[in-house]
Order: C-alpha cells, then structure tokens, then sequence
C-alpha cells in the first residue's frame, strides 16, 4: 500500500499518527482519532507530562488517558533536540476516569436509560430502568427482553428497536409497560441507534410518567363528574373568572336566559344583570370573593333574559382555586328564582317594608303606624305597587311578591331579598 493509500486508511480508524521537530512541536499529523494538528499537539504536551520518568532513547511503547479516551502510544521521545520524532496512537477506549463519570451520571439519573443490542439483549441499564421492572441493573444486563418484559410487550418492543435500526433515526414516542405486579405504567423518551464498537444497538432514555398520567385520568374523570352534576342537576348555574367573563354553564342556566348555551359562554357575567338598586352590594360581594376576604357568599340578583324580561334570582357564588392569593373563578348557582315579568322601576325601601307587612297580615292603619307614615301614604304606595306589579287586590299582591322574587319564600317574619330588614311590630 503507497503512502496515499495509508493516510486514506488512517482517516478512517480510532488510529493518529504525528511527527514532531526537535522542540517536540507537531509539524504534521493525521488519522481519525484527533480532529487537527492542535489537538495533536495538546495530545503530545500530555503524553509527556504522564510519563513516569525522563525519556527513554529508545522507542516507548504505553498506554496513555487524554480526554477521558485510552490510548495505545508507541513514541520515541527521547531523540536527539536537531532531529525529528514520529509517533502513533491507537484508541482503546475510554478511561478509567470517564467510565467513572459516565457511570455516576447514567446510573444515578433518574430517566431509565438502557443499550440493547439488535437481538433484544441488554448491554447495559441504568438503576431507573431496572426500577421500573422492580429490579436492578445487575438482574437485567445480560437478559433478553422476553426474560424482562411479557410476551406481548417484548414482541411489540423488539418491532420498536427493529424500526429504529431500519430508519437509523431517533424517535419519540410514549408506550405502556407491565410492572412484575401485573399493573400497567406509562413512559415517555426517545429510542435511537447508537454504535458499540462495530455493532449498530438501540438505546432509549425514558421518564415514568404513570401517576402523570393517573392524575391526568382522574382528573378527566372528575371534570366529568362535574358536567354530569351541573347539567342534570337542573340549576342554572355558570363558572365565571374572575375578570367577569362567563367559562362554563349549565343548559339550565342557558334555558333561564333564553339563549343558546354556545352564546353564553364566553360573554361577561354582568351582560345579564339588570340595572338594580342593589347592584352596588352585589359587587361588593363579589371583589370579597376575589380577594378571598370571603370563600362564599348568598346574595341576589335581577337576571335579564334575550327577550329583555326580567326576573330576581337568589344566588349562591363559592370560590375557586386554593392555594393562589386571587381566586382564579367563582361558581354561581341560582337557587331560587322569580317568574320573568317585564321590566318596572326598581322598588323603594319603604315599598319593600310595606310588602313584609302586608304578607303578615296587618291592615293599612297598622302598616302606617309601625313605619310612621301617614294613612294617606300607605294607601298610595299600595295603590302604586298594585300598578308596578299587576296585582288587582291586596291578596294577589303580595302572591305577585313572592312569585317575582321580592319576598324571600323561605323566611319569616316576610323580609324582601334585597336584604331590607323586617319592620318592627307594635
């Protein structure tokens, strides 16, 4: 073979050759296993700097560590300082102290980690592959993967090395395992080839995500759960965030506002108010909410559907997202609520108090004194609400109270939702 034909041969191999002048300076180099004359260099500085001794005249032959890669050296260091040395330098592998610190970061991660060769056998595992078989590394290098895994997963798993050989490409992808117990896990990693001297294997690194994806799952599943309960529960109610806008609701509560539940998501809460005197107490309760100065609160509300009707709603709005200084939402379930009328000026204190006295039964005479007004007042306030609320007598009044939702249905002494304290009988 020419001199052509060898340097050819040498770039080909672990295997570099230099040739240094009196200085021990490389005046030229070649071969595979040193990218540049620097590198050669720096490969010389250190070999001479390991040996044990002063230079033997002769030619040396010895095994050499240079970026934790082992190398068979054959030199003759010791020329004379006018005339030229010419060396050679074998890799063998890599060093002691490589494999230490390969070992320590491979072993330990916490990513199972594994080399097969192209049969299935295991040429290596780290301490997290074998964990997920229950095992160790001592256990499973040596083994088959059949002698690992089931049947069916060593027969699937085998099919996902041969495809990565075939491409010669990494892959990425999530498959599921058998523990020993007979309970199934998940991982997620990639799979690609790597070279072990001359054979082409697989290695794949892969982290446990089975209580990720547990999580997951019972997450689903209770989300599920919560759609089941709002939407047959038969209560209008809507998860709002807490910038006001509408996240989630229920079919009832799209039923309640006369429009399509695809159109109320997402529009903000307060589009559905109507303009009411105790709006102000409302948002009040609300920045509590947010704030978490309170976890729930009842409050009510006049609701406007798409006709424009309206009609009062008792509510109950309850926190959402511990752990956060903000609540991230509120729930808010519509507990009770009146029929839709259209829509009248809101009603005064003193139109609410004389409602509560009506519902118990006292006379106009009795109603006056216990507010201190005047008879001729009464009769004219009665007289009003009779108009605002389409109530031909004092009976039908104040049924029209409660089936509007002024009157609380669940509270006696009668005292209006608004919050209006009950009057003080004589």
């Amino acid at each position: 073979m020419n001199e052509t034909g060898l340097k050819s041969l040498l770039e080909r191999l672990p295997v570099s050759w230099w040739e240094a002048d009196g200085e021990l300076r490389v005046i030229d180099s070649g071969g595979g296993a040193f990218d540049d004359r620097g590198t050669a260099q720096r490969f010389l500085d250190t070999v001479r700097q390991e040996l044990p001794g002063p230079p033997a005249s002769g030619a040396g032959h010895w095994q050499a560590q240079f970026d934790g890669r082992l190398f068979d050296v054959h030199w003759r260091p010791g020329v004379p300082r006018q005339g030229r040395s010419r060396g050679l330098a074998v890799e063998v592998g890599a060093g002691p102290a490589a494999h230490r610190r390969y070992d320590a970061f491979a072993d330990l991660a916490p990513a199972a980690a594994f080399i097969r060769d192209a049969d299935g056998r295991h040429l290596w595992a780290n301490h997290a592959y074998a964990h997920l078989y229950g095992t160790t590394p001592e256990q499973v290098i040596g083994k088959h993967i059949a002698e690992v895994d089931s049947p069916v997963d060593a027969a699937r798993i085998l099919a996902l090395d041969k495809d990565v050989l075939t491409r010669g490409k990494p892959v990425r992808h999530t498959l599921t395992y058998h523990r020993p117990d007979g309970s199934s896990g998940q991982a997620a990693g990639h799979r690609f080839p790597v070279q072990e001297g001359t054979e082409t294997c697989v290695a794949g690194i892969y982290i446990d995500i089975s209580d990720y994806t547990r999580a997951l799952h019972q997450r689903r599943e209770a989300e599920e759960s919560l759609c089941a309960l709002r939407d047959h529960s038969g209560l209008p109610c809507a998860l709002i965030s807490a910038g006001g806008r509408i996240q989630q609701a229920s079919a009832a509560a799209a039923e309640l506002l006369q429009i399509r539940l695809s159109d109320l998501v997402g529009r903000r809460a307060d589009s559905v108010l109507a303009p009411a005197s105790e709006s102000a107490g409302l948002w009040r309760g609300w920045r509590d909410l947010i704030v978490r100065r309170s976890r729930r609160i009842q409050t009510s509300a006049v609701l406007v559907d798409a006709h424009g009707r309206q009609r009062r709603a008792r509510l109950h709005l309850t926190t959402v997202g511990r752990g956060t200084a903000r609540a991230t939402s509120v729930w808010a379930v519509v507990t009770h609520q009146g029929i839709a009328h259209e829509s009248h000026p809101a009603l005064t204190a003193s139109q609410e108090r004389i409602l509560s006295l009506l519902a118990v039964g006292r006379s106009n005479a009795d109603i006056a004194v216990s507010l201190r007004l005047s008879r001729q007042t009464v009769d004219y306030h009665l007289s009003r609400l009779r108009d605002l609320l389409g109530a031909p007598n004092r009976c039908a009044l104040v049924a029209r109270a409660y089936a509007l939702g002024i009157l609380l249905p669940q509270s006696w002494p009668p005292r209006s939702v608004t919050g209006t304290p009950p009057p003080r009988g004589r």
